[in-house]
Protein backbone atom coordinates (compact mmCIF):
# COMPACT_ATOMS: atom_id res chain seq x y z
CA UNK A 1 0.00 0.00 0.00
CA UNK A 2 1.59 3.18 -0.68
CA UNK A 3 -0.06 6.70 0.69
CA UNK A 4 0.57 9.59 -0.41
CA UNK A 5 0.07 13.37 1.38
CA UNK A 6 0.44 16.45 -0.59
CA UNK A 7 1.78 19.51 1.08
CA UNK A 8 -0.43 20.36 3.67
CA UNK A 9 -1.03 17.04 4.91
CA UNK A 10 2.86 16.72 5.08
CA UNK A 11 3.15 20.30 7.15
CA UNK A 12 0.35 18.59 9.29
CA UNK A 13 2.47 15.74 10.18
CA UNK A 14 5.26 17.92 10.74
CA UNK A 15 3.48 19.63 13.59
CA UNK A 16 2.53 16.36 14.89
CA UNK A 17 6.51 15.95 14.71
CA UNK A 18 7.37 19.08 16.38
CA UNK A 19 5.01 18.16 19.67
CA UNK A 20 6.89 14.53 19.50
CA UNK A 21 9.77 16.77 19.68
CA UNK A 22 9.36 19.01 22.38
CA UNK A 23 7.84 16.53 24.55
CA UNK A 24 11.02 13.88 24.18
CA UNK A 25 13.08 16.60 24.97
CA UNK A 26 11.41 18.40 28.07
CA UNK A 27 11.65 14.48 29.13
CA UNK A 28 14.92 13.07 27.88
CA UNK A 29 18.02 15.20 29.48
CA UNK A 30 20.68 14.06 27.26
CA UNK A 31 18.50 15.59 24.57
CA UNK A 32 18.89 18.91 26.01
CA UNK A 33 22.57 18.35 27.19
CA UNK A 34 23.83 17.73 23.59
CA UNK A 35 21.04 20.22 22.14
CA UNK A 36 19.12 18.40 19.77
CA UNK A 37 16.76 20.55 17.73
CA UNK A 38 13.23 19.87 18.51
CA UNK A 39 12.72 19.66 14.37
CA UNK A 40 15.21 17.19 14.19
CA UNK A 41 14.04 15.11 17.09
CA UNK A 42 10.93 15.09 15.91
CA UNK A 43 11.50 14.62 11.96
CA UNK A 44 13.31 11.52 12.67
CA UNK A 45 11.10 9.87 14.95
CA UNK A 46 8.49 10.38 11.50
CA UNK A 47 11.69 9.05 9.92
CA UNK A 48 11.86 6.14 12.01
CA UNK A 49 8.20 5.45 11.55
CA UNK A 50 8.30 5.59 7.29
CA UNK A 51 11.63 3.45 7.47
CA UNK A 52 9.98 0.50 9.47
CA UNK A 53 6.42 0.62 7.79
CA UNK A 54 8.44 -0.11 4.52
CA UNK A 55 10.43 -2.50 5.85
CA UNK A 56 7.47 -4.50 7.35
CA UNK A 57 5.59 -3.85 4.16
CA UNK A 58 2.61 -2.23 5.86
CA UNK A 59 2.95 0.85 3.79
CA UNK A 60 4.94 3.11 1.77
CA UNK A 61 4.77 6.63 2.25
CA UNK A 62 5.33 9.76 0.16
CA UNK A 63 5.15 13.26 1.67
CA UNK A 64 4.74 16.66 -0.97
CA UNK A 65 8.27 18.76 0.31
CA UNK A 66 6.95 21.63 -2.27
CA UNK A 67 7.22 24.15 0.86
CA UNK A 68 10.95 22.90 1.69
CA UNK A 69 12.26 24.95 -0.76
CA UNK A 70 10.27 28.32 0.52
CA UNK A 71 10.85 27.68 3.62
CA UNK A 72 14.40 26.88 3.32
CA UNK A 73 14.96 30.17 1.43
CA UNK A 74 12.96 32.53 3.67
CA UNK A 75 15.44 31.18 6.77
CA UNK A 76 18.23 31.71 4.94
CA UNK A 77 16.86 35.07 3.63
CA UNK A 78 16.42 36.01 7.01
CA UNK A 79 19.99 35.25 7.89
CA UNK A 80 21.01 37.73 5.35
CA UNK A 81 18.94 40.34 7.15
CA UNK A 82 21.23 39.38 10.09
CA UNK A 83 24.22 40.39 8.62
CA UNK A 84 25.46 43.51 9.53
CA UNK A 85 29.08 44.47 8.34
CA UNK A 86 28.77 47.68 10.92
CA UNK A 87 27.53 44.94 13.56
CA UNK A 88 30.60 42.38 12.80
CA UNK A 89 32.79 45.50 13.16
CA UNK A 90 32.04 46.93 16.11
CA UNK A 91 31.65 43.46 17.42
CA UNK A 92 35.93 43.87 17.76
CA UNK A 93 38.46 43.40 15.57
CA UNK A 94 38.66 39.59 17.20
CA UNK A 95 35.18 38.57 15.16
CA UNK A 96 36.98 39.39 12.21
CA UNK A 97 39.97 36.98 13.18
CA UNK A 98 37.29 34.38 14.73
CA UNK A 99 35.60 34.46 11.28
CA UNK A 100 38.47 33.95 9.38
CA UNK A 101 39.69 31.05 11.33
CA UNK A 102 36.31 29.49 10.97
CA UNK A 103 36.69 29.97 7.22
CA UNK A 104 39.83 28.37 6.98
CA UNK A 105 38.86 25.47 8.97
CA UNK A 106 35.63 25.06 6.86
CA UNK A 107 38.70 24.02 3.71
CA UNK A 108 40.39 22.07 5.63
CA UNK A 109 36.92 19.91 6.51
CA UNK A 110 36.27 20.02 2.88
CA UNK A 111 40.13 18.35 2.32
CA UNK A 112 39.40 15.90 4.95
CA UNK A 113 36.18 14.88 3.85
CA UNK A 114 37.38 14.52 0.39
CA UNK A 115 40.55 12.34 1.78
CA UNK A 116 37.55 10.32 3.52
CA UNK A 117 35.33 9.48 0.47
CA UNK A 118 38.17 8.71 -1.90
CA UNK A 119 39.57 6.15 0.57
CA UNK A 120 36.71 4.11 0.23
CA UNK A 121 36.11 4.45 -3.62
CA UNK A 122 33.75 7.49 -3.06
CA UNK A 123 33.33 10.89 -4.83
CA UNK A 124 35.00 13.67 -3.99
CA UNK A 125 32.14 15.95 -3.21
CA UNK A 126 30.46 13.39 -1.20
CA UNK A 127 33.44 14.25 1.53
CA UNK A 128 32.15 18.07 0.78
CA UNK A 129 28.72 17.32 1.79
CA UNK A 130 29.97 15.04 4.72
CA UNK A 131 32.51 17.99 5.77
CA UNK A 132 31.76 21.90 5.89
CA UNK A 133 28.27 21.51 4.32
CA UNK A 134 27.29 19.34 7.34
CA UNK A 135 29.54 20.01 10.12
CA UNK A 136 29.89 23.75 10.09
CA UNK A 137 26.87 24.47 8.10
CA UNK A 138 24.65 22.24 10.85
CA UNK A 139 21.63 20.50 9.61
CA UNK A 140 20.18 23.51 8.04
CA UNK A 141 23.30 23.99 5.95
CA UNK A 142 23.66 20.17 4.99
CA UNK A 143 20.33 19.71 3.64
CA UNK A 144 20.20 23.16 2.24
CA UNK A 145 23.22 21.87 -0.14
CA UNK A 146 21.89 18.59 -0.46
CA UNK A 147 20.17 19.02 -3.99
CA UNK A 148 22.70 19.75 -5.56
CA UNK A 149 24.84 17.28 -3.76
CA UNK A 150 22.48 14.75 -5.71
CA UNK A 151 22.54 16.31 -8.51
CA UNK A 152 26.29 16.52 -8.65
CA UNK A 153 26.29 12.71 -8.36
CA UNK A 154 26.43 11.93 -4.91
CA UNK A 155 23.70 9.07 -4.56
CA UNK A 156 21.25 9.62 -0.96
CA UNK A 157 22.94 13.11 -0.12
CA UNK A 158 20.03 14.19 1.69
CA UNK A 159 20.06 11.37 3.97
CA UNK A 160 24.31 11.59 4.78
CA UNK A 161 23.76 15.49 4.80
CA UNK A 162 21.60 15.11 7.89
CA UNK A 163 23.59 11.14 9.68
CA UNK A 164 26.98 13.56 9.60
CA UNK A 165 25.21 17.16 10.50
CA UNK A 166 23.64 14.53 13.57
CA UNK A 167 26.90 13.16 14.07
CA UNK A 168 28.81 16.66 14.48
CA UNK A 169 26.26 18.18 16.97
CA UNK A 170 26.67 15.10 19.56
CA UNK A 171 30.23 15.02 18.97
CA UNK A 172 30.24 19.37 19.38
CA UNK A 173 28.79 19.23 22.81
CA UNK A 174 30.95 16.01 23.62
CA UNK A 175 34.31 17.71 22.63
CA UNK A 176 33.76 21.33 23.40
CA UNK A 177 33.39 21.34 26.84
CA UNK A 178 36.51 19.36 27.53
CA UNK A 179 39.35 21.45 25.22
CA UNK A 180 38.08 24.85 27.00
CA UNK A 181 38.47 23.32 30.37
CA UNK A 182 41.94 21.92 29.60
CA UNK A 183 42.86 24.99 28.24
CA UNK A 184 41.65 26.81 31.07
CA UNK A 185 43.38 24.27 33.87
CA UNK A 186 46.88 24.06 31.89
CA UNK A 187 47.32 27.76 31.73
CA UNK A 188 46.00 28.57 34.99
CA UNK A 189 43.21 30.94 33.35
CA UNK A 190 40.51 32.77 35.09
CA UNK A 191 37.70 35.38 35.00
CA UNK A 192 38.73 38.41 35.68
CA UNK A 193 37.61 40.32 38.34
CA UNK A 194 35.06 42.51 36.80
CA UNK A 195 33.27 41.19 33.67
CA UNK A 196 31.91 44.42 32.26
CA UNK A 197 29.83 43.99 29.37
CA UNK A 198 32.56 44.68 25.62
CA UNK A 199 30.71 48.37 24.73
CA UNK A 200 29.44 48.17 21.68
CA UNK A 201 26.73 50.43 21.18
CA UNK A 202 26.69 53.82 19.43
CA UNK A 203 30.09 53.12 17.39
CA UNK A 204 27.63 52.50 14.37
CA UNK A 205 24.21 53.51 12.39
CA UNK A 206 23.44 49.61 11.84
CA UNK A 207 23.73 49.05 16.46
CA UNK A 208 20.86 51.75 16.80
CA UNK A 209 18.37 49.18 14.76
CA UNK A 210 17.78 47.18 17.65
CA UNK A 211 17.15 50.02 20.00
CA UNK A 212 14.67 51.37 16.78
CA UNK A 213 12.94 48.38 16.85
CA UNK A 214 11.92 48.77 20.15
CA UNK A 215 11.02 52.61 19.76
CA UNK A 216 9.17 51.79 16.65
CA UNK A 217 6.36 50.53 19.15
CA UNK A 218 5.54 53.82 20.36
CA UNK A 219 4.05 54.79 16.26
CA UNK A 220 3.72 51.05 14.75
CA UNK A 221 1.57 48.19 15.74
CA UNK A 222 2.92 44.96 16.54
CA UNK A 223 0.78 44.20 13.38
CA UNK A 224 2.48 46.79 11.06
CA UNK A 225 5.90 45.82 12.05
CA UNK A 226 5.18 41.86 11.72
CA UNK A 227 3.90 42.38 8.22
CA UNK A 228 7.07 44.43 6.95
CA UNK A 229 8.89 42.33 8.33
CA UNK A 230 7.49 39.99 6.42
CA UNK A 231 7.12 42.04 3.10
CA UNK A 232 10.81 43.03 3.06
CA UNK A 233 11.77 39.07 3.45
CA UNK A 234 9.33 38.25 0.36
CA UNK A 235 11.05 40.91 -1.65
CA UNK A 236 14.30 39.47 -1.02
CA UNK A 237 13.14 36.27 -1.58
CA UNK A 238 12.28 37.44 -5.26
CA UNK A 239 15.00 39.61 -6.17
CA UNK A 240 17.16 37.18 -4.60
CA UNK A 241 15.57 34.18 -6.77
CA UNK A 242 16.27 36.18 -9.75
CA UNK A 243 19.99 36.49 -9.02
CA UNK A 244 20.21 33.23 -8.29
CA UNK A 245 19.15 32.74 -11.63
CA UNK A 246 21.83 35.25 -12.87
CA UNK A 247 24.26 33.57 -11.32
CA UNK A 248 23.27 29.87 -12.52
CA UNK A 249 23.46 31.02 -15.73
CA UNK A 250 27.25 32.31 -15.70
CA UNK A 251 27.61 28.86 -14.56
CA UNK A 252 28.03 29.10 -11.01
CA UNK A 253 26.51 25.56 -8.80
CA UNK A 254 24.44 27.23 -6.44
CA UNK A 255 21.74 26.43 -3.48
CA UNK A 256 18.73 28.20 -4.19
CA UNK A 257 18.68 30.15 -1.20
CA UNK A 258 22.11 32.48 -2.05
CA UNK A 259 20.41 34.65 -4.05
CA UNK A 260 18.07 35.53 -1.24
CA UNK A 261 20.65 35.48 1.36
CA UNK A 262 22.95 37.94 -0.51
CA UNK A 263 19.89 40.38 -1.18
CA UNK A 264 19.34 39.95 2.46
CA UNK A 265 22.34 41.38 3.55
CA UNK A 266 22.43 43.95 0.98
CA UNK A 267 19.47 45.18 2.19
CA UNK A 268 20.33 44.88 5.44
CA UNK A 269 23.49 46.74 5.14
CA UNK A 270 21.37 49.56 2.87
CA UNK A 271 19.58 49.78 5.93
CA UNK A 272 22.43 50.60 8.22
CA UNK A 273 23.37 53.08 6.31
CA UNK A 274 19.70 54.70 5.04
CA UNK A 275 17.49 54.26 7.86
CA UNK A 276 15.26 54.68 5.55
CA UNK A 277 13.62 51.34 5.79
CA UNK A 278 13.78 50.29 9.45
CA UNK A 279 14.16 46.67 9.36
CA UNK A 280 12.09 45.39 12.32
CA UNK A 281 15.26 42.62 12.93
CA UNK A 282 13.13 41.07 15.97
CA UNK A 283 10.57 39.67 13.62
CA UNK A 284 12.78 39.06 10.82
CA UNK A 285 14.67 36.82 13.04
CA UNK A 286 11.58 35.32 14.68
CA UNK A 287 9.99 34.66 10.84
CA UNK A 288 13.77 33.19 10.04
CA UNK A 289 13.34 30.81 13.48
CA UNK A 290 9.49 29.59 12.42
CA UNK A 291 10.75 29.09 8.57
CA UNK A 292 13.91 26.70 9.90
CA UNK A 293 11.89 24.90 12.32
CA UNK A 294 8.95 23.51 9.35
CA UNK A 295 11.82 23.22 6.78
CA UNK A 296 13.55 21.04 8.93
CA UNK A 297 10.97 19.11 10.06
CA UNK A 298 10.04 18.45 6.53
CA UNK A 299 13.29 17.37 5.20
CA UNK A 300 14.10 15.09 7.91
CA UNK A 301 10.73 13.25 7.79
CA UNK A 302 11.42 12.64 4.11
CA UNK A 303 15.29 11.14 5.20
CA UNK A 304 15.41 7.43 3.75
CA UNK A 305 17.47 6.03 6.62
CA UNK A 306 17.89 2.49 4.63
CA UNK A 307 20.39 4.54 1.92
CA UNK A 308 23.34 4.84 4.55
CA UNK A 309 24.46 1.85 4.85
CA UNK A 310 27.04 2.12 1.68
CA UNK A 311 28.06 5.29 3.15
CA UNK A 312 28.58 4.02 6.64
CA UNK A 313 32.55 3.77 6.67
CA UNK A 314 33.34 7.45 5.11
CA UNK A 315 31.17 9.07 7.72
CA UNK A 316 32.66 7.10 10.40
CA UNK A 317 36.24 8.16 9.27
CA UNK A 318 35.10 11.43 8.38
CA UNK A 319 34.12 12.31 11.75
CA UNK A 320 36.87 10.99 13.55
CA UNK A 321 39.70 12.92 11.74
CA UNK A 322 37.23 15.85 11.77
CA UNK A 323 37.18 16.14 15.68
CA UNK A 324 40.88 15.29 15.80
CA UNK A 325 41.83 18.39 13.74
CA UNK A 326 39.43 20.45 15.15
CA UNK A 327 40.92 20.18 18.70
CA UNK A 328 44.05 20.45 17.52
CA UNK A 329 43.21 23.28 16.54
CA UNK A 330 41.39 24.98 18.90
CA UNK A 331 44.31 24.26 21.13
CA UNK A 332 47.28 25.43 19.11
CA UNK A 333 45.57 27.93 16.77
CA UNK A 334 42.26 29.34 18.05
CA UNK A 335 43.51 29.78 21.91
CA UNK A 336 46.64 31.99 21.03
CA UNK A 337 45.19 33.68 17.89
CA UNK A 338 42.37 35.04 20.08
CA UNK A 339 44.45 36.16 22.84
CA UNK A 340 45.37 33.05 25.45
CA UNK A 341 43.42 34.23 28.15
CA UNK A 342 40.16 33.43 30.03
CA UNK A 343 37.90 34.68 26.78
CA UNK A 344 39.58 33.04 24.81
CA UNK A 345 39.72 29.33 26.51
CA UNK A 346 36.04 29.84 26.50
CA UNK A 347 36.14 30.88 22.55
CA UNK A 348 38.04 27.75 21.87
CA UNK A 349 35.31 25.75 23.16
CA UNK A 350 32.68 27.24 21.38
CA UNK A 351 34.43 27.65 18.00
CA UNK A 352 34.73 23.70 18.52
CA UNK A 353 30.71 23.54 19.00
CA UNK A 354 29.93 25.17 16.00
CA UNK A 355 32.50 24.15 13.92
CA UNK A 356 31.29 20.86 14.61
CA UNK A 357 27.51 21.20 15.28
CA UNK A 358 25.55 23.90 15.20
CA UNK A 359 25.40 28.08 17.48
CA UNK A 360 23.18 26.37 19.89
CA UNK A 361 26.48 23.69 20.76
CA UNK A 362 28.68 27.11 20.89
CA UNK A 363 26.76 28.80 23.30
CA UNK A 364 25.67 25.54 25.89
CA UNK A 365 29.32 24.57 25.80
CA UNK A 366 30.48 28.31 26.41
CA UNK A 367 27.35 28.52 28.80
CA UNK A 368 28.60 25.66 30.86
CA UNK A 369 32.31 26.81 31.22
CA UNK A 370 31.05 30.62 32.52
CA UNK A 371 29.02 29.00 35.21
CA UNK A 372 31.84 27.25 36.82
CA UNK A 373 34.48 29.35 36.10
CA UNK A 374 33.47 32.42 35.90
CA UNK A 375 31.69 35.44 33.08
CA UNK A 376 33.72 35.74 29.51
CA UNK A 377 31.67 38.70 27.65
CA UNK A 378 34.46 38.80 24.98
CA UNK A 379 33.44 35.03 24.30
CA UNK A 380 29.93 36.10 24.20
CA UNK A 381 30.33 38.70 22.10
CA UNK A 382 32.42 37.12 19.46
CA UNK A 383 31.08 33.50 19.09
CA UNK A 384 27.37 34.58 18.30
CA UNK A 385 28.03 36.87 15.54
CA UNK A 386 29.95 34.58 13.42
CA UNK A 387 28.18 31.18 14.44
CA UNK A 388 24.72 32.82 14.00
CA UNK A 389 25.45 34.56 10.87
CA UNK A 390 28.88 35.05 9.23
CA UNK A 391 29.57 31.47 9.29
CA UNK A 392 26.66 30.81 7.19
CA UNK A 393 28.09 32.83 4.44
CA UNK A 394 31.56 32.32 4.35
CA UNK A 395 30.99 28.24 4.56
CA UNK A 396 28.42 28.74 1.56
CA UNK A 397 31.43 30.32 -0.21
CA UNK A 398 33.96 27.24 0.93
CA UNK A 399 31.09 24.51 -0.72
CA UNK A 400 30.15 26.21 -3.74
CA UNK A 401 33.55 26.61 -4.61
CA UNK A 402 34.24 22.97 -4.20
CA UNK A 403 31.21 22.12 -5.84
CA UNK A 404 32.32 24.16 -9.12
CA UNK A 405 35.93 22.80 -8.71
CA UNK A 406 34.93 19.26 -8.48
CA UNK A 407 31.73 18.93 -9.88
Amino acid sequence: MTITLDMIQTLAVGAVALFLGFELIDRLSFLRRYNIPVPVVGGLIIAVIVLVMRQYGVAVINFDTTLQTPLMNAFFTAIGFSASLSLLRAGSGQALVFLALAAFLAVVQSVIGIFSAVLFDQSPLLGVLIGPAALAGGPATALAFSPQFAAAGVPSAQTVAIAAAMSGIVLGGLVGGPIATRLLEKNALRSGPTAARVPIAGESPALTNAASTVAADNYEGSARRSLKAFAVILVAMGVGSWLSEVLKNAGFTLPGYVGAMIVGGLIRNFDDVTGLIVIPQDITEKIGAVALTLFLVVALMNVKLWELTAVAWPLIVNLVLQVITIAIFCWVVVFRTMGRDYDAAVMSGGFTGFMLGTTANAMAVMRTIVEKFGPAPRAFLVAPIIGAFFIDFTNAIVITAFLNFLG
